[in-house]
């Protein structure tokens, strides 16, 4: 009787051929490095006019009609002087930083409050002025502009800052943004457990809601913030005063005067009111990131 050996067969692999998950593998590392390279590049398309507005705001007017240079020139006071013999560009800055603040707090503040309303209380119209909201979020802020100069001339507060700030401060959009972030991050139960300790209704929006809603008013403040900052057409109609200009307006009234033949004070006004915008917007924006999980946990 002969005994039966195993007799083990050995797959036949080809050596010139590589594993599957290798090749995926490094597919999946060159699409990387597209995607990275690629990303860069959009990165530097969309940095490289800030840095000819800086660098232009430093050379002469030849210079940048000669060619575009990374080297920054030696005619920043110059264009500075020239820049403020026609326009007090300081006192345009804090015209706007002034209205730009007081809108985005206000706007924040009160449209927190009247979201937390429209999410967890229950009153009659509360469907009708939740329709109103959105139908006004459809129509263009320019189609009411006669109608708040009227309303503004009535009043007698134009050429006051009044205008710019008083019909921001609950926006529209800002509230039904608010509320939906309120429906879906935020538990009615713990309102109930807050009033059975004997919470305040204004003690719970200070201290339960407005913590929920931290990234969704850093999001806010930066659209806020510079739709305001950037703002013309408004501060143009209700504004007379030269003096009250915000800065856009006084950018705008430059453009019949000596400075717009000399670009080099033109690209300098125009870094002056871009540059509170970018810090803004890095500021903000970091400090979305950073309160997204500890808002919500709040």
């Amino acid at each position: 009787m002969k005994n039966d050996k195993a007799v083990s067969i050995e797959p036949v692999v080809d050596p010139t051929v590589a594993p599957i998950g290798k090749v995926f593998k490094n597919r999946i590392k060159i699409l990387k490095v597209i995607l990275y390279i690629f990303l860069i590049l959009l990165s530097v398309i969309s940095i490289i006019p800030f840095v000819m507005m800086m660098v232009n705001a430093t050379r002469s007017n030849t210079e940048i009609i000669r060619g575009f240079t990374l080297v920054p020139g030696t005619s920043f006071f110059d264009n500075y002087d020239v820049l403020i013999r026609y326009m007090n560009v300081w006192r345009g800055f804090a015209n706007s930083l002034f209205v730009a603040t007081t809108v985005t707090v206000l706007n924040a503040y009160f449209s927190a409050l009247t979201a937390f309303a429209m999410a967890f209380y229950e009153f009659k119209g509360k469907t009708f002025i939740f329709g109103a909201f959105l139908v006004v979020m459809m129509v263009p802020g320019q189609l009411g502009l006669l109608g708040q100069y009227e309303l503004n001339s009535t009043l007698g507060i134009l050429d006051t800052y009044w205008p710019l700030i008083i019909p921001a401060i609950a926006a529209p959009f800002t509230v039904f943004f608010f509320r939906q972030y309120l429906v879906s991050s935020m538990q009615i139960s713990i309102l109930e457990a807050a009033r059975i300790d004997g919470a305040s209704e204004i003690y719970m929006f200070h201290r339960i809601v407005l913590p929920i809603l931290k990234p969704a008013i850093a999001t806010q403040a930066i659209f806020t913030f510079i739709g305001t900052w950037n703002n013309y057409m408004t501060p143009l109609i209700m504004l007379r005063t030269p003096s009250k200009f915000t800065l856009p307006v006084m950018m705008g009234a430059l453009s019949g005067s000596p400075v717009a033949m000399n670009l080099g004070a033109m690209y300098l006004g125009i870094a002056i009111s871009v540059v509170p915008i970018m810090v803004a917007f890095i500021f903000l924006s970091k400090h979305i990131i950073n309160s997204i999980s500890a808002g919500a946990v709040k």
